[in-house]
């Protein structure tokens, strides 16, 4: 047996369901400032993040990372916007144009406020165990995406510790930062290395890169677990080539590599 309703009772459905848009709409409204008259204009945009951090998780499972990331951790309230699993599945924890809290304080080149011009991705990761690379293979395919939707240079995706120098580690010297190169993300060298020319500056060199020099001794370990995989935080000779190598990708001279150093390799 069919049942109507009827006509007072299709009134008040009617205006409970356009009260539910309303408040649906409020919800999504931005605020306003009750002091102003409100006349939109449309020439306007979100957030832009230039910047891409990778970050370890340094915790034994996902779901405790998702905990740690919609709760505190012991400095305080923390999230990024992306985690990524040791299987490879992709968690979303805050929109692209939201500001996560996931760089706190450090520097890179310019940028000071970095979780206002970065996006941060969690990979799930103890701190001393290679990478899955289910999850790799997944970070590769977020890295894509984000660069092109979001318009961010293929060469701006650095490490939490590249930023902080000394205060941070992650991602760590075990992180494949070549098999990202090899796959256009990231700054690595490229080419022969060459010894530098008389007169380079390594240090003007890792400024170039984007390093802070607050504490030379911390930004070389950062620099040795990004680019060389391992410990020590004085410059070798093959520092040198890798720097002169990244310097001039970014700010080209007219000291260009002829030819090899006889010593110098990529690792």
């Amino acid at each position: 047996m069919r049942q109507t309703l009827s006509t007072p009772r299709l009134l008040r459905t009617a205006a409970l369901l356009l009260l539910l848009a309303l408040l649906a709409a409020c919800a999504h409204a931005p605020p306003r400032n009750p002091l102003a008259t409100w006349v939109p204009s449309p020439n306007h945009d979100t957030r832009r993040p230039v910047l891409i951090v990778l970050h370890f998780t340094e915790q034994q499972s996902v779901a405790q990372s998702l905990d740690t990331l919609r709760t505190r951790n012991s400095g305080g309230p923390v999230s990024a916007h992306y985690l990524i699993g040791s299987d490879g599945h992709i968690y979303q924890l805050v929109p692209d144009q939201w500001r996560a809290w996931q760089a706190g304080p450090g520097r890179w080149g310019t940028i000071t406020d970095l979780n206002s011009a970065s996006i941060g991705i969690e990979l799930d990761n103890d701190g001393h165990t290679p990478f899955a690379q289910a999850q790799i293979a997944s970070l590769l395919r977020l890295l894509a995406d984000l660069t092109t939707r979001l318009h961010i240079p293929p060469t701006q995706i650095i490490g939490h510790e590249d930023l902080a120098p000394g205060r941070k580690v992650d991602p760590g010297p075990l992180f494949p930062w070549q098999q990202l190169a090899e796959a256009g993300f990231g700054r690595w060298p490229r080419g022969p290395l060459c010894d530098p020319p008389p007169g380079f500056d390594p240090w003007m060199a890792m400024a170039v890169v984007g390093y802070a020099l607050d504490d030379r001794a911390a930004a070389v370990r950062s620099f040795h677990h990004h680019f060389r995989g391992m410990q020590g935080d004085t410059l070798d000779a093959q520092d040198l080539r890798i720097l002169y190598n990244l310097a001039q990708q970014i700010e080209p001279s007219a000291n260009t590599c002829t030819a090899p150093s006889p010593q110098a390799t990529t690792g």
